[in-house]
This record gives structure tokens, sequence and C-alpha cells, in this order.
């Protein structure tokens, strides 16, 4: 997809934070390169968290290439006991967009970020809120990034979709497959999907991980590091 990035010696600050959503407030991570050239807020999947080990290797590689990154727990504590118990939040796509628009909301105004354009990175469910997301801030985001994940969920919204998607999923994920194809051809942004070789599910084949993190953080500077001038 060219204009890869080189991985440089960056000073990083990664800080625990808490960001205000509605009556609750969610523990995020929220780490900065010295001179960001965007930062990449994170939307995980079904029954995971801001430590899913997948999402913090994509998300070391995307500041090595000099991203900031926002790993956020969308459920509080409570609200992930009672989904362990019904898996109810974890497919409430509106539910999770919302509390992505809230973090938006707080990169908006905190002086690390406010300045720095936006790229989501969305996995499983978490996809699918990323992208509602985008289509209700479509001024805000500049790129979206789903690793196996269910575009199909953001249903009627995705025509509103504004901001350049990439699709990564397995190819042994047959069913996924056939909804991202679903996804894409109801899109109007650009968009491209990608078939990663070998890969399961949960890209936990040797070598998927590291390809899908090498898509999105091309993907990202692409899109996400090149919007910086126009904001």
């Amino acid at each position: 997809m060219g204009n890869a990035a080189t991985p440089r010696a960056l000073t990083t600050r990664e800080t625990s934070v808490t960001v205000p959503a509605g009556s609750v407030t969610l523990e995020g991570t929220l780490a900065i390169p010295d001179s960001a050239d965007g930062v990449i807020l994170f939307a995980h999947g079904s029954g995971s968290s801001r430590h899913s080990p997948r999402n913090r290797y994509v998300a070391e590689e995307l500041r090595f290439a000099g991203f900031g990154t926002l790993l956020l727990d969308l459920l509080t504590p409570a609200e992930e006991a009672i989904d362990d118990e019904t898996r109810e939040l974890r497919f409430d796509i509106g539910f999770l967009a919302d509390r992505l628009l809230a973090a938006m909301r707080w990169l908006s105004v905190e002086n690390a970020t406010r300045a720095l354009p936006l790229g989501l990175f969305g996995a499983s469910t978490g996809a699918g809120a990323a992208l509602v997301a985008a289509a209700r801030e479509p001024g805000r985001v500049s790129g979206v990034v789903s690793r196996g994940g269910r575009p199909d969920l953001a249903g009627a919204e995705l025509p509103n979709v504004q901001a350049p998607t990439l699709l990564i999923v397995g190819s042994r994920d047959e069913p996924v497959i056939e909804l991202n194809e679903r996804a894409r051809a109801q899109m109007t942004a650009p968009v491209e999907l990608v078939i990663v070789r070998r890969a399961t599910h949960l890209f936990e084949e040797p070598g998927t991980l590291e390809e899908v993190a090498r898509l999105a953080r091309d993907w990202f500077v692409r899109h996400v590091r090149g919007s910086r001038g126009t904001l």
C-alpha cells in the first residue's frame, strides 16, 4: 500500500487516564510519542479490554511509527460483570459507539492530543462500533482499521462513513470474510479488504499479527499522518 513508516527512536509518555462518558468514567492507557503524527483510539472486541495482548502489540507497533494510542475499557467493571453473565453489552453497538464518541471528545480537549488527527482501530464487535462513531463524526476521523471485525454490525450507518477504511480478515475466518464483503459493498468511503493468509479469527498463527500491525501502520501513515495539515 506504499508510504511505509520507518521505525523511529521515540520517547513515549504512557499514563493511566480516566475518560468521562455520561454518568460513568472509563479506564484507559494513553501513550503519546514525542512529535506524534496522530492518535489512534482502540475499540476492543467481545469480552476484551485495554489489556488485550493483541491490541497492545499493534499499539506498540503504531507508536514506533510515531502515533499516539489510547487503549480504553469501553465497559466499567460493573458493566463487565453484567456482560460476562449476559453477553448483551458487547453486541450493543450503539452503546459502544457512544463510549467511543465520548473518548473522541476527550481526546479533542486534552492538551497532548487535541491538535492530532485521529484514527480508529476496531477489533471484532469493536469494529462495528468504530464505524458507527466514524459515521457520526465524519469530520473528526481520518482513517479506520478493522481487525477480524464485524463491520456489518454498523448496519445503516455504513454508507455514512467517510473515513478511508481498511478491513483485515484471516483467510481461515470464512464467515467473517463474508460479513466483511457485505459491509464493504454498502460503504461509499474508500475501503479495502485484505485477507491475511493462514490466519484464523484471533490471528494467533506465527507472523499473522505482525502482518496486521504492518497493514494498520501503513494505512494510518497514509490516511492519518497525511491529514495533519488539513485539520
